[in-house]
């Protein structure tokens, strides 16, 4: 172009490319083993493909209706009923979006206003910072603390206050993999109950939780259902993630302005693969085996890393292990991973991606949502660190 472009101010300024999408970017690049960025490297169910391919074929390739298709509404709520016995209209409380990063953003921009405060437990997802601050809200951080990552709820007291107007949880918890237990969110509900705080809480990882364990909701403790908005995602549990659908469920009025917010971003969501989830939870037990399954790789993933200088820190859900290197090196996370990627070439992902508020402890976060031969690949170049 011959003319120049006029100045532009950036509404995120120290926002950059996310580290998520330069070590991918750079595994391709080096030719290393990917364990940054969290998606599978393997396939999902054959028939969830046919499934959509066949709802493309019988013509329900245009708009859906703005909140989701029906079919999937209803399956969702008969579904959180039977997981967590909490109750969702499924034609005024439960919307249907392009991927849970879009129920997070309609969430934030319908209720956070310039000079709100919103709390964020840290380390976090990247989007949650930025939207906040894109809204003019004003974030304020509890920090889960190296090496056990767990809430300190005298802290989430000091946070909350009545300027609060949204608190951000996410459970179970990337990158730390823990998850909340019912005693913890009874302490929230205790904490939230007399102020206007809404809770916004990220459960898109909910069916993939190890030991024994139960994904508690905060949708399971009426008090905090009345004000939470529950986001999940079928990307991770059927290992789709490139197909980008998400929801929220949220009470009428909640769900409202949601989907005020939604019908400007995307307005409404690929069809055919709705429809194709919507069959897959109809069926008997949609989720069987999908923590059991994940929860073998992580048990490889340890055995094959056992001889090795890393430390494991105990993952109890996701599909994310997070390593302790400070017996290998004093440098910081993101120099130590950089380092690991090039001469190893095996890509991960530094912590200090997921705070704000501290200092990142020297731990790097792997992905083992892959093949088991690209597990034992990774582990035998972590071995020889």
């Amino acid at each position: 172009m011959s003319t120049a472009c006029p100045p532009v101010a950036s509404k995120l300024p120290d926002v950059g490319v996310t580290v998520f999408s330069v070590m991918t970017r750079l595994a391709v690049e080096h030719g290393a083993i990917n364990l940054a960025q969290g998606f599978p490297d393997f396939d999902c169910d054959p028939a969830l493909v046919a499934s959509v391919t066949a709802h493309m074929k019988q013509g329900n390739n245009q708009y859906a209706p703005m909140p989701g298709v029906l079919a999937l509404r209803e399956a969702i709520a008969a579904a959180v009923a039977r997981a967590q016995g909490a109750t969702y209209d499924p034609a005024t409380e439960i919307t249907i979006t392009s991927g849970a990063t879009e129920a997070l953003f309609c969430a934030i921009a319908a209720f956070v206003n310039p000079g709100d405060e919103v709390v964020i437990v840290e380390p976090c997802y990247d989007s949650y910072v930025p939207v906040v601050r894109l809204n003019g809200g004003r974030p304020v951080f509890v920090t889960l603390r190296y090496p056990d990552y767990r809430i300190d709820w005298d802290d989430m007291r000091r946070a909350v206050s009545s300027r609060t107007r949204m608190v951000i949880l996410n459970t179970p918890h990337n990158p730390s993999g823990q998850v909340l237990a019912r005693a913890d969110l009874d302490q929230l509900a205790a904490i939230v109950e007399r102020t206007p705080a809404l809770v916004l809480s990220d459960e898109v990882y909910e069916h993939i939780v190890f030991d024994g364990r139960a994904h508690c909701s905060v949708c399971a403790i009426p008090s905090l259902a009345a004000r939470s908005c529950v986001v999940g995602s079928f990307g991770k549990t059927f290992h789709t993630t490139g197909w980008k659908v998400g929801y929220v469920a949220a009470p009428a009025p909640l769900a409202a302005e949601i989907q005020r917010i939604h019908q400007f971003v995307t307005f409404a969501t690929h069809t055919p693969t709705q429809l194709a989830y919507a069959e897959a939870l109809r069926a008997r037990d949609p989720y069987r085996g999908v923590g059991a399954f994940y929860q073998r790789k992580r048990d490889l993933f340890l055995s094959l890393l056992r001889g090795s200088r890393f430390r494991p820190i105990p993952s109890q859900g996701t599909y994310f292990q997070l390593l302790d290197y400070s017996a290998i090196t004093g440098e910081r996370d993101h120099d130590f991973a950089m380092r690991l990627l090039r001469e190893r070439l095996v890509a991960s992902i530094p912590t200090s991606a997921f705070l704000y508020a501290s200092d990142a402890p020297p731990v790097l976060r792997f992905c083992f949502a892959k093949k088991d031969d690209t597990l034992e690949r990774a582990a035998e170049r972590l071995r020889a660190v």
